[in-house]
């Protein structure tokens, strides 16, 4: 005997029963003896439950609503070539005809009993049984309606029935002896002892199937859903979630307790009674492989089977002295609960005893917390328990899987990737089973909560960074181009994928959590609706709350900075060529850090100095290892290298700086550059890095401009000046000549002074062959003294600037392992 389940996404058309139809008359053939229970048509259950709702405040829509189910199920009949089939239309008029009369009831009483809701409720599957098992008639497939009010018996908890077996099971095997087709059964539904109608709660369809299953101790029973079997995590939430192709059955418990919908909790447990295999599949892929739920599982690679979640509830928290050491707390707690039919979700409790949290619904928590306070009000009133605090907006997230058990490091990993995300754990719980490990977390954070989960769990061989960039000019372009060209590299060699989910410049920003497509994605920027605006940016960040979210500011913009500390409170990583930040006020540069820090997220800037050149991660590996800095000393601007390195015997100073301009290396008015404060910024940012608490005011800067430079009005005026100033600058490189010495643009740190100056060196200085427009710097140490570490190489560019954000952002993913 094999038992079939469809549930109502299955039969929510009438094409979809055509291809139900095909799928048991397949089964059939294979198995001569199978019975399927069937849900209501998708939806019409809260449809009949709205409906009720409606006539019992004396709203007459539910008249609206009726009609529209009744004209659903006879279009149906209509699309199936049912139209003349008189036994089935006489059914049916007749279910809706004492249908209106009870709701018509209804209306005038203005009550709406749980018995009546039950009665109301439940015709849904009457309807959808009788019309498919005509359906099946007509299709050649012979098939009995079966209401299964006729041999499952229950008390009467209308609403959530409970199965009274013996009476139950007689029954169902009494009335199979005589069965020769294809039963279609109602689901959901059952009568009392006293014959009236009654459900067995939502999701009873599956617990239908069990039942009859059990009952006739059945070689298999088929719940078939619109999903590929029992999932890693809800598809709806985690994109990347996979079917499970094998679980036991309680794993199968522990995961639908915690939501996980496919299944109905009560389902597996007369399954498991009678060792009978559950097999979870896919009315719209019928050929997928599902998964199969028994008493074993194989082998798996992965440590857990899933992960679930129950979207809300709230925490409950009882706690005070007098609960120290005084026996009976517990029963007193759960026993005024039990009365209250306050069902509990999770326990946790101190092992100091002072606190007992546990989860209730949402809808429970005012009546909880009402029925404690009444059962210990006299420790109340003399302050031994503090009143019964009430946290809401909370989710609980479950990792589960029997290979927890005994299997050191699930648990770090679960925080691992909750600390680095920002999310922060409310209360756990763990069974001394190790098969599930219950967290109770801020509503807010369940999605990527799912996500990370998931990616650390499942996904741990790819990790995803999800990318907010700001910034589209040189640099930013490059980069989104590097990214591109690299995607697949990374996918296969580094097992990293790279998703930009928002991006904006000036005026214009865009998002998309599934990632932009890089393909003209400047274009599809600067068409965007959404005006460029930080805090609406920001705002945006905190609504997708990706996992490993990461803030890229590929601008030079101030305005910008100022959020940095709002980005990093937000657990959001951020990585920036932008210098402003570590070359602002020192307060400022501390309180980046400490909140980095406190927060477990990155603060990357190595393009700050050198571009892609690796000057602070060397400078942070020398302190790191214990090597102290004597002296450093750096031509850290491409411009200015390349003027010196080019101002020779011959060439005017105004003509090489006028060549300078022309190819790009200095800003639109080149006195930015040779006034040498970019210098002194990034000076500040290393002697920063070493440990000096110093202000940019603190660092000596060299003007080297003749007043009149400086003063013109305009860049042409100033170009004007310059030629007229050219001997002041061929008089300094004539000395600097006639000592067998060039001139270099000069940052130095030494003895906790700062400088920057146009400095004359010789041939044995490291400087002294430099060409181009390379950076270089030199750190003499007390390792490296009589030969200091130089690190020398392209400072500036699009190209390598973009490269070293790039491989910054790379190495975010291994931090995010």
């Amino acid at each position: 005997m094999l038992i079939l389940k469809f549930g109502g996404s299955s039969v929510s058309t009438a094409k979809r029963v055509k291809a139900v139809a095909d799928i048991v008359a397949s089964v059939y053939k294979k198995e001569k003896k199978c019975a399927v229970v069937f849900s209501a048509f998708g939806g019409v259950t809260d449809d009949l439950i709205n409906m009720s709702k409606l006539a019992a405040a004396r709203d007459e829509e539910y008249l609206e609503k009726f009609h529209k189910i009744r004209e659903r199920h006879v279009q149906a009949i209509q699309e199936l070539g049912l139209k003349k089939d008189k036994p089935l239309h006489d059914f049916i008029e007749e279910v809706f005809a004492e249908l209106h009369d009870i709701l018509h009831g209804v209306f005038l009483v203005r009550e709406l009993s749980a018995r009546t809701l039950d009665f109301i409720s439940g015709h849904g599957e009457v309807l959808s049984a009788k019309i498919i098992s005509h359906y099946f008639n007509s299709v050649k497939i012979k098939s009995v309606f079966l209401d299964a009010r006729k041999v499952i018996e229950t008390d009467s908890t209308f609403g959530s029935a409970r199965v009274n077996f013996p009476a139950t099971n007689k029954a169902i095997r009494e009335y199979f002896k005589k069965s020769s087709s294809v039963e279609v059964i109602t689901g959901f539904i059952a009568s009392t002892s006293k014959k009236d109608m009654i459900t067995l709660g939502r999701g009873g369809s599956d617990y239908t199937a069990a039942i009859f299953g059990a009952a006739l101790e059945a070689k298999e029973i088929q719940i078939w859903t619109d999903v590929d079997g029992v999932m890693t995590a809800d598809p709806r939430k985690v994109k990347k979630a996979f079917s499970v192709p094998t679980m036991t059955y309680e794993e199968a418990m522990e995961m639908s307790h915690f939501g996980a919908k496919v299944i109905h909790p009560p389902t597996i447990q007369p399954a498991l009674d009678k060792a009978i295999t559950l097999q979870i599949k896919n009315t719209f892929h019928p050929e997928s492989q599902g998964t199969l739920i028994s008493t074993h599982s194989d082998g798996s690679d992965f440590l857990i089977k899933g992960i679930s979640s129950i979207d809300e509830i709230s925490l409950l928290t009882l706690q005070g002295t007098g609960m120290v050491g005084v026996a009976g707390i517990s029963a007193r707690l759960f026993s005024a609960l039990a009365q209250s039919k306050v069902n509990v979700i999770l326990i946790t409790q101190g092992s100091s005893e002072h606190t007992i949290s546990f989860a209730v619904k949402p809808s429970d928590a005012i009546i909880a917390k009402t029925a404690i306070e009444e059962v210990f009000a006299l420790e109340i009133r003399a302050k031994q328990i503090e009143k019964v605090r009430v946290e809401e907006k909370l989710s609980i997230i479950a990792v589960i899987g029997e290979n927890m058990r005994n299997t050191p490091g699930v648990s770090g990993r679960l925080f691992q990737s909750f600390g680095k995300n920002g999310i922060s754990a409310v209360a756990t719980a763990q069974g001394s089973s190790e098969l599930n490990i219950s967290v109770v977390i801020h509503r807010a954070d369940l999605n990527k909560a799912l996500n990370s989960l998931h990616q650390a769990f499942f996904l741990s061989d790819v990790k995803t960074l999800s990318l907010f960039l700001v910034g589209t000019g040189l640099i930013g372009k490059t980069l989104l181009k590097q990214i591109e060209s690299h995607r697949t590299y990374l996918r296969s060699s580094r097992s990293l994928e790279i998703l930009v989910v928002g991006m904006a410049n000036s005026k214009k920003m865009i998002f998309n959590g599934d990632g932009l497509s890089l393909s003209g994605v400047v274009e599809q920027l600067n068409k965007s609706q959404d005006k460029m605006d930080m805090h609406k940016y920001m705002e945006m960040m905190d609504a997708m709350n990706l996992p490993q979210s990461v803030f890229v500011d590929c601008t030079s913009n101030e305005e910008i900075v100022k959020h940095y500390a709002t980005i990093l409170d937000h657990s959001i990583s951020i990585v920036t060529p932008n210098k402003i930040a570590n070359s602002g006020k020192m307060s400022s540069y501390r309180n980046l850090r400490d909140i980095a820090k406190r927060r477990n997220v990155r603060l990357l800037y190595e393009t700050n100095v050198g571009a892609g050149l690796p000057v602070i991660n060397t400078l942070t590996d020398l302190l790191t290892s214990g090597d102290r800095i004597i002296r450093i000393e750096a031509v850290l601007s491409g411009t200015l290298s390349f003027i010196f390195n080019n101002y020779k015997k011959g060439v005017k100073f105004n003509e090489i700086v006028l060549e300078a301009q022309k190819r790009g290396y200095t800003e639109p008015d080149p006195r930015i550059d040779l006034s040498g404060m970019d210098v002194a910024r990034k000076l500040l940012i290393l002697a920063r890095e070493t440990g000096l608490e110093m202000e940019l005011k603190d660092v000596n800067v060299q003007q080297i401009l003749p007043p009149s430079c400086i003063k013109a009005k305009t860049v042409d005026q100033f170009f004007v000046e310059l030629e007229k100033n050219n001997h002041v600058f061929e008089a300094l490189r004539t000395e600097a000549e006639k000592q067998n010495k060039v001139l270099r643009f000069i940052a130095s740190l030494e003895k906790g002074k700062a400088s920057v100056k146009l400095l004359q060196v010789d041939s044995k200085h490291p400087f002294y062959n430099l060409d181009g427009s390379d950076n270089i710097v030199s750190f003499t140490t007390e390792r490296y003294i009589d030969r200091p570490l130089v690190v020398k190489g392209p400072g500036a560019g699009a190209e390598v600037t973009a490269a070293g954000v790039f491989a910054e952002i790379i190495s975010l993913g291994k931090y995010f392992e």
